[in-house]
């Protein structure tokens, strides 16, 4: 009988693509306040105090992901991701927070925020669409979106709220939307970022009110945004990425089309921009099919909803793609050899 994990081992975190790791420390911090010894927690994603008392030292993004999930747990907070994003200085951001506040409107500063991301965490990809109700897409690069909610969570919020002060304005967005499904506490992040707030669907996304890209921002200065647009492009060209192979990407696509049984090899290749046969031939370089990537991601998910207590076993089979949760029953039996009851009671 095989168990699997939904915490990446620390053998396969990989030091690139590296965040600034002013989150890890903004998590280690409560650790601390709550008296809970720091070392042990670190030390089983992978991490070192010095490497947190160490404010210049970037860290991997997968040890920051699996240090907030373990953090989480130490402090018994299932929403660790919102409430820092509530309460976090949104200066400690760095050149990010400056090159944004400096800009003339909402919708420069989001574009901003969208080319400069990387400079603060090299995982997280924005895009910013214009329009009339503007939005910003978040996604990840060269880490698997499945193992995070914390990080995510604190994102989207971080970003409404970096929003709200910079314009001066106590707006709520129009639509928020995350991949990742919740069970329980949605009415706590509605109270933050507004009623039209959704989990299980097909993108990480916020949608701004209709002409708030023009808002002028309260902060605006064009000479210094100048010259920090230089900084940024400066620091931009020295951060190296890493795409983290194609399984990854494969795995993110997947994961939001699960539900709507969309996650299909030629779906994800066109998806992709390449052949369905090119996507075999390059994940078979990598030693894998598209079939053990999805059953592999399947587990992983399945093992990762039910640790979600009030998540009935119909919706978590629904979340996975099954029509039946007779037939995601003995699909849990295959992986795990438990039935998901037992899986739910051993987690």
């Amino acid at each position: 009988m095989r168990r699997t994990s939904t915490q990446p081992s620390i053998k396969r975190l990989a030091a690139l693509p590296t965040a600034q790791g002013g989150l890890t420390r903004l998590a280690a911090q409560r650790v601390r306040e709550a008296g809970i010894k720091l070392e042990p927690v670190l030390s089983n994603v992978g991490l070192t105090i010095g490497q947190i008392d160490d404010r210049e030292h970037r860290l991997g993004v997968r040890n920051q992901i699996a240090f907030l999930e373990a953090a989480a747990r130490a402090l018994n907070d299932d929403f660790l991701g919102l409430s820092l994003g509530e309460n976090f200085d949104c200066a400690d951001l760095g050149l990010l927070y400056y090159v944004m506040a400096s800009s003339d409107t909402l919708g420069s500063a989001l574009a901003r925020a969208s080319r400069y991301s990387r400079i603060t965490n090299e995982a997280i990809v924005l895009e910013y669409r214009k329009a009339h109700e503007p939005t910003l897409r978040l996604s990840y690069s060269g880490i698997p979106r499945h193992v995070d909610r914390h990080q995510i969570e604190f994102c989207i919020v971080a970003m409404v709220r970096l929003s709200r002060e910079l314009s001066g304005r106590r707006f709520s967005p129009k639509r928020v939307s995350m991949i990742h499904a919740r069970s329980k506490g949605v009415s706590k992040f509605a109270r933050f970022l507004g009623a039209n707030i959704g989990f299980g669907r097909n993108a990480d996304e916020i949608e701004f009110p209709g002409g708030s890209a023009e808002w002028a921002l309260v902060d605006a200065d064009p000479r210094l945004n100048k010259i920090l647009l230089k900084v940024c492009e400066e620091s931009l060209k020295a951060r190296t990425s890493n795409a983290g192979g194609l399984r990854i990407t494969v795995e993110n696509a997947i994961a939001p089309l699960l539900p709507h049984g969309q996650a299909q090899a030629h779906v994800i290749a066109q998806k992709l921009g390449m052949s369905e046969r090119t996507l075999a031939r390059r994940l078979a370089e990598e030693g894998v099919t598209f079939s053990e990537v999805l059953q592999q991601l399947k587990e992983s998910l399945a093992i990762r909803y039910l640790q979600e207590d009030g998540m009935p076993i119909s919706r978590v089979a629904w979340l996975l793609g099954f029509e039946e949760a007779s037939s995601f029953t003995h699909a849990c039996r295959r992986w795990t050899g438990k039935s998901p009851r037992q899986l739910r009671r051993s987690s």
